[in-house]
């Protein structure tokens, strides 16, 4: 497929420098947040604490690893998908996917989609996304006639199978203590199955509002910390004893080995919430995205972008990187990956909507030239960081819904680039003149 309009991808090393620095003081807010308190009050065993941390090893890199992973299919039946992913600031990678439009040879117009978001390593989620699947069919409740309640059921039960044959190999093959969200979806002719465990989520948005979304499971929601409290647990920072940020997942054996309670009572439950929802001529696209991903932005103003973009981009993959440069902009720090699944109502490329974006984006430009001439005439170097910062305050229509001047961040980049080029080219001339002069 073609881009209709595609960003600027020219990486500028100021800023960012910038960023990594802006960074930094997040991460350090975050891990060191109450020793300057600590040293404030003459704790005299802060320095000891500082020493301590340092030999912590930071799960963030120095500087973000920018390179995606895209991949774009359709199914025979009538729908297309595209995925992106990135590291980011993590220092490993350790969310995956899958993709089958086309889901198996008994189901040929079904279709799987799945985002796995691993934590504490990547061998969980790594092994759901290549076998989740086969477990849920394997229960062989899943057939043609489509019988709503036992897909449902198949589902759950092929959640609960993948884990515990995930736990004896964690055991006989020495695994890593790693375990994984699940945001997935089933799509049949009538229905779309929306399934969850833990803090990875889905939306539909259908005649342009989001009509459905999965819940997160979160350690502090009632149920959850009910749940937690009874198999002997506690939720502390909002976590699962002090330690895990999600109180569903497949993996995490460690916390699983309550011999009192069943599968789904442990204090992190394999258990998915699983959802039906009727297909409409009105759907237009699904979203499938990690945490990373929700840290950044609302279900709202992520529908409202997608709308936008898919009005001026007919890449999907485009769509889909965009979103990813969105939030790392807006500051996730988190590993990001996310799968747009478009039906045939999805909004199309429209020449009143390139039309607008190329009005934009010559507005843009235009504010930046504005902005460094006034930053000239006072004889000072143009800033990156500074442009920026002033093109935030700038009330500029016609900016995408739910992206707003973040979203054309590369527009600003290029186009600061242009202009301060031209100043940098005129000054060696003026020096040069002057020196002919005398």
């Amino acid at each position: 497929m073609r881009t209709a309009r595609r960003a600027s991808t020219v990486e500028v090393p100021s800023f960012l420098r910038q960023l990594v620095r802006e960074t930094e003081k997040m991460v350090t807010f975050f891990f060191r947040g109450g020793q300057r308190e600590r040293e404030a009050n003459g704790d005299s065993d802060s320095e000891d604490d500082n020493n301590n941390l340092e030999d912590i090893p930071s799960p963030y890199l120095e500087r973000p690893i920018l390179q995606k992973q895209t991949a774009e299919g359709e199914s025979k039946w009538g729908i297309s998908y595209a995925l992106a992913s990135m590291q980011g600031w993590r220092t490993q990678m350790e969310d995956t996917h899958t993709c089958m439009p086309e889901m198996s040879d008994g189901l040929p117009d079904w279709s799987y989609f799945a985002v796995f978001d691993g934590h504490a390593g990547s061998t969980v989620a790594q092994y759901c996304s290549a076998h989740l699947l086969d477990h849920i069919l394997n229960t062989g409740a899943m057939t043609a006639e489509e019988d709503v309640e036992r897909v449902k059921e198949a589902v759950r039960d092929g959640f609960l199978s993948i884990d515990r044959h995930m736990h004896n190999l964690s055991q006989s093959e020495g695994w890593d203590r790693s375990g994984s969200t699940a945001a997935s979806v089933i799509i049949s002719p009538r229905n779309i199955y929306f399934i969850n465990c833990g803090d990875s989520r889905t939306f539909l948005c259908r005649d342009g509002q989001v009509v459905f979304y999965t819940e997160d499971h979160k350690p502090c929601n009632p149920r959850e910390k009910e749940r937690i409290q009874n198999a002997g647990g506690s939720v502390t920072l909002q976590r699962v004893n002090g330690s895990l940020a999600v109180s569903r997942a497949l993996g995490d054996f460690t916390f699983k080995e309550v011999e009192w309670r069943t599968q789904t009572e442990q204090l992190v439950s394999p258990e998915p919430e699983v959802y039906e929802l009727e297909r409409s001529p009105y759907d237009e696209f699904l979203v499938l995205a990690c945490d990373g991903v929700w840290d950044a932005i609302s279900n709202e103003e992520l529908c409202a972008f997608v709308r936008d973009r898919l009005q001026v981009c007919n890449d999907l993959r485009e769509v889909c990187t965009q979103v990813i440069d969105l939030c790392l902009y807006k500051g996730s720090l988190d590993n990001m990956s996310i799968i747009i699944v478009c039906f045939s109502g999805a909004p199309q490329v429209s020449p009143a909507a390139l039309q607008q974006e190329t009005e934009l984006e010559h507005l843009i430009d235009l504010k930046v030239d504005e902005i460094i001439q006034v930053i000239r005439s006072k004889d000072e170097e143009p800033d990156l960081l500074y442009v920026m910062k002033f093109m935030a305050t700038e009330d500029i229509p016609g900016l995408p819904p739910g992206g707003g001047i973040t979203s054309k961040r590369d527009c600003i980049i290029t186009a600061y680039q242009k202009y301060a080029a031209a100043f940098r080219s005129i000054e060696p001339m003026d020096i040069g003149s002057s020196e002919d002069s005398n």
